[in-house]
């Protein structure tokens, strides 16, 4: 079965990085999407699942604040992590983690290579290895990719996840390869 061209290999990337259209208030450095993530996993032949949008799910494109954009990047992080924490929001994404989960497991019972999971650090949501506390950048998960963690964790599904940042492209795209290199190494 499903023995045609594909490939039988994806990755799972935050929304921005597909939609920089769906980010909060004056926080976009690009016009659209990661160029160099997007067309570096197009050419490796990998196929692309999209997470929702945490943020635009549960608070709107504004972000319950249409000034949020005249606050600091991080102060205004911060502000959107702290709502995305209440429960009515946290209970909204992990019924979209629980989600993932089922398209995951449909994958691998057909034998397609899940390779990752590619998050963005510094957000309040799918931050990987930062995200944005008490108007800082510090070391952690945004609230989505925390329960993220735990849910893919409860129905052991082992996946690495990587963060990156659109500020930073070379060091980005870098990261990627890292994580394809990795996965192509394990028998």
């Amino acid at each position: 079965m499903f023995d045609d061209t594909r490939s039988k290999k994806v990755v799972v990337l935050a929304h921005c990085l597909l939609n920089q259209n769906s980010i909060s208030d004056g926080t976009a450095d690009l016009p659209s999407q990661f160029e160099e993530i997007v067309q570096f996993l197009m050419s490796r032949r990998i196929g692309l699942i999209q997470l929702p949008c945490p943020e635009l799910l549960c608070l709107g494109l504004d972000r319950d604040d249409r000034r949020g954009a005249e606050r600091p990047l991080l102060e205004e992080n911060t502000r959107i992590r702290g709502l995305m924490g209440e429960a009515g929001h946290v209970h909204v994404l992990r019924e979209r983690a629980n989600d993932l989960v089922q398209q995951l497991r449909e994958y691998r019972s057909h034998g397609f290579e899940v390779l990752g999971v590619i998050g963005v650090d510094r957000s309040p949501s799918c931050g990987v290895a930062t995200t944005s506390i008490g108007g800082s950048e510090q070391q952690g998960k945004g609230v989505f990719f925390e329960i993220l963690a735990a849910v893919l964790e409860e129905n052991g599904i082992t996946i690495p996840m990587i963060g990156t940042k659109t500020s930073e492209p070379e060091a980005s795209l870098e990261k990627v390869k890292h994580l394809l290199v990795q996965e192509e190494s394990v028998p």
